[in-house]
């Protein structure tokens, strides 16, 4: 009886990981620009973070 059980624990554990349901990773995302117009030299950048469908940007 005992090693029914350890089999059905880890069958559980192989099908909780196989369906995303321990989470999507979290994605961070840099971006950097640098460029020169009419009146003078510029920087831009940002930072942000990516998980499943939403996402946090912030620029400067």
């Amino acid at each position: 009886m005992r090693i029914r059980h350890v089999i059905l624990l880890v069958a559980t554990g192989i099908a909780l990981a196989a369906c995303g349901a321990d989470g999507e990773p979290v994605q961070p995302t840099f971006n950097a620009a640098v460029g020169v117009g009419s009146s003078g030299s510029y920087v831009a950048g940002g930072v942000g973070v990516n998980r499943g469908p939403v996402g946090l940007f912030v620029g400067f």
